[in-house]
């Protein structure tokens, strides 16, 4: 559904979601649809992206003011819609905000070993992600006795970022970091970065074996957040989702009018943080 342009802001008791840049619109959609009459307010870092490049200060320094503004602006339960994010802040930004609920994102390893026929499966990731203790230990807690292929995709989520998905650039990396994860011999893929359901199909094609299962965790994350949400029932009609970003909103509207099948405000600005 295209997305509109407005300056209104939400109302108080909304759900704030924030990622890198786009990709988090991937978990905005299953919040959506998971709390018709919640309100959402979503943040793009893109002036920041990707965020799979950056140092974990960085990233913790970024998440932070993001947070804080989200608060300010009168969220109520914040979503780390990003992976990257979740596995260098969401523990600092817990322990800042203690009366605060956090839900964040975590590749899938847990489900994709259930899922695993074999017990072989792959997580495509950004190298932050990767490399971070809060992954590390997730894979030793949740995949003993499995056999895990670490694919980092670095310059992925940069290149969904810029939007054409049909560009030799992007379709190249998607052929090279799938190609590997074929070779691998797996049947069960965790996209780890909430920027790759966008190009779920071109990864699969590459993939070539209908067998294979590709996995993202938007749904489990978005009923975790209902599970967590206190505020109010509004009626459906009224329930806002304005988003901004820190990067081009001309930008965001295309991609937003492109993906997401929901009514959503686009503030006309960039933000400032």
């Amino acid at each position: 559904m295209p997305s509109r342009s407005a300056s209104t802001a939400l109302p108080v008791d909304s759900i704030g979601v924030f990622d890198s840049g786009v990709g988090g619109l991937s978990v905005l959609q299953a919040l959506r649809r998971a709390q018709p009459q919640a309100c959402l307010h979503y943040v793009a870092d893109s002036a920041f992206a990707p965020y799979g490049e950056r140092c974990d200060k960085e990233i913790r320094d970024r998440s932070r003011r993001i947070v804080e503004h989200l608060l300010a602006q009168g969220a109520r339960l914040i979503v780390v819609a990003c992976n990257t994010a979740t596995a260098a802040a969401i523990d600092t930004l817990r322990r800042e905000h203690p009366g605060t609920p956090f839900v964040g994102v975590e590749p899938g390893v847990r489900p994709a070993i259930a899922l695993s026929r074999r017990k072989r499966i792959a997580v495509m990731a950004t190298e932050a992600t990767l490399r971070s203790e809060r992954f590390r230990a997730l894979v030793q807690r949740e995949a003993a006795g499995g056999f895990v292929h670490l694919q980092p995709c670095p310059g992925l989520a940069a290149a969904i970022e810029r939007e054409d998905a049909d560009s030799p650039a992007l379709q190249a990396l998607v052929t090279c970091y799938a190609a590997a994860v074929r070779a691998a011999d797996v049947d069960v893929v965790a996209l780890g970065c909430t920027h790759y359901p966008f190009v779920r199909h071109d990864i699969a094609r590459v993939l070539g074996n209908e067998k294979v299962m590709l996995l993202d965790t938007a749904d489990a994350v978005a009923a975790q957040a209902a599970r967590l949400w206190r505020a109010p029932a509004i009626e459906a009609d009224a329930a806002a989702c304005r988003l901004q970003t820190t990067g081009d909103a001309q930008q965001l509207r295309r991609f937003a009018a492109r993906w997401l099948d929901m009514a959503a405000v686009v503030a006309p600005s960039a933000l400032e943080l």
